[in-house]
């Protein structure tokens, strides 16, 4: 465990209309604690998840791969300041790590690309090949395995968005062998019920409000899951019904 508290400050954001701090989730919620070595956010598109994780990035020094200079028909002056109204309490002192996004994933493996014009070894870090050269899904899985070898605090947002439910499972067997051997720390924003069955994780609900942490079967992506799987055809049904 290297984080076990996220505070969220919320008695000093600057505004309460505007994005991020005009989510209910972030107004609401004072702390998370951090008690088991895989934490697992969860909750509908713009419930503040990967807001807030983004967040921890940031605080915890971490930097996110992407391009800054991307541009923006609107921009909001508030977009990217959560992180100084969040503090993260550190178990025993501060230690190096990344943060995962498949949006940015292409432009990082496109950094690795120049540098190995360099050091033509630095492709064996990710399985003796170029990231650009394998699948997108099989880039994702080179770069796991290997950086989750290293000793670090790792934020992933939405990781299973280019992997097979198949790669999933093999996910979560990394990330429970890595928690396992005691040197990393995880926090992902997910929506799979592959990654958020791993044995005993902690599950935070971000639809709840104040956010809460929930059982597995808890969860409404488990139980959608389970109704689909039990009767598709059901589902299908209901929806031509209407409410």
């Amino acid at each position: 465990m290297h984080i076990r508290r996220i505070q969220i400050h919320a008695d000093r954001f600057p505004t309460r209309d505007r994005y991020p701090f005009s989510l209910a989730p972030l107004q609401l919620t004072r702390e998370l604690i951090l008690d088991v070595p895989i934490t697992l956010f969860v909750g509908e598109n713009g419930s503040g998840k990967s807001t807030l994780l983004r967040a921890i990035t940031h605080r915890c020094g971490i930097h996110i791969w992407a391009d800054a200079d991307a541009p923006r028909v609107e921009r909001n002056p508030y977009e990217q300041l959560l992180w100084h109204y969040v503090d993260v309490a550190w178990t025993d002192g501060e230690v190096p790590g990344s943060f995962f996004s498949s949006e940015h994933f292409r432009y990082f493996s496109e950094r690795v690309e120049g540098w190995a014009d360099c050091d033509p070894g630095l492709f064996q870090y990710f399985g003796g090949r170029s990231l650009l050269t394998q699948s997108h899904g099989q880039s994702l899985m080179s770069f796991f395995a290997s950086r989750y070898r290293i000793k670090g605090l790792y934020l992933l947002d939405e990781p299973e968005t280019a992997l097979s439910p198949r790669r999933q499972i093999e996910l979560l067997h990394i990330l429970q062998d890595m928690a396992g051997a005691g040197h990393a720390q995880f926090i992902i924003a997910t929506h799979s019920p592959i990654l958020l069955s791993c044995p005993g994780a902690r599950i935070f609900c971000f639809d709840r409000v104040p956010i809460q942490p929930v059982i597995y079967e808890q969860t409404d992506h488990y139980r959608l899951y389970r109704d689909f799987m039990a009767d598709p055809r059901g589902v299908h049904n209901r929806r031509k019904q209407g409410p």
